[in-house]
């Protein structure tokens, strides 16, 4: 069984699915930590419900990026994590973590790739009024959303459909997707 850290920024939806997912046998993996760079999100009382521990860190407490992530890979060494997924993590990797765990980190971004790269993609995928949208999951690289794609899937957005409504469906869609990739990710590692 593999041994993965979640990174996650926010209110950590993607985390409680690829635990659950955990929990109920359908991923064979052990998530080993949670890796936050925000104090306050609910992510990390997720963590602490789940009881998995976190390490939670301000990026501003650090001279460098290279510090921080020097940081994180002390705590992943110490639990002895084999894979990294990122999951609403928003902060780009840099080369002290991808050096380490080069090929074993993943994203997965709500839009369809490289369509709406960065922040806000659903509002940006919303506001531009396209048809189609979607998730992604790809391999993370040194750029913004710009690692080889692994897995993608796409909805339309409805005619009248709300902001809120979309971000709704983006989100049961990656809870969906997200697990079933890491499931298959890792069964052939």
């Amino acid at each position: 069984m593999k041994r993965i850290a979640i990174f996650a920024s926010g209110s950590g939806t993607n985390f409680q699915a690829i635990v659950d997912a955990a929990r109920k046998g359908d991923l064979q993996a052990k998530v080993s930590l949670l890796v936050c760079d925000r104090p306050g999100a609910k992510v990390i009382e997720r963590a602490k419900q789940e009881h998995i521990p976190s390490f939670v860190f301000r990026p501003k407490d650090y001279a460098s990026k290279a510090d921080f992530e020097q940081e994180i890979l002390t705590q992943l060494k110490e639990k002895e994590v084999e894979f990294i997924v990122l999951a609403g993590y928003m902060r780009l990797i840099g080369p002290t973590l991808l050096a380490a765990y080069e090929g074993k980190i993943v994203n997965i971004h709500p839009s369809l790739l490289p369509a709406f790269p960065g922040k806000d993609a659903i509002v940006q995928a919303y506001r531009a009024g396209v048809k189609i949208t979607g998730v992604t999951v790809h391999y993370v690289d040194e750029g913004m959303d710009t690692g080889p794609i692994i897995a993608q899937r796409a909805i339309p957005i409805h005619e009248g459909e709300s902001l809120e409504q979309l971000e709704t469906r983006i989100h049961e869609l990656e809870h969906q997707l997200y697990p079933s990739v890491l499931k298959t990710l890792l069964e052939h590692r």
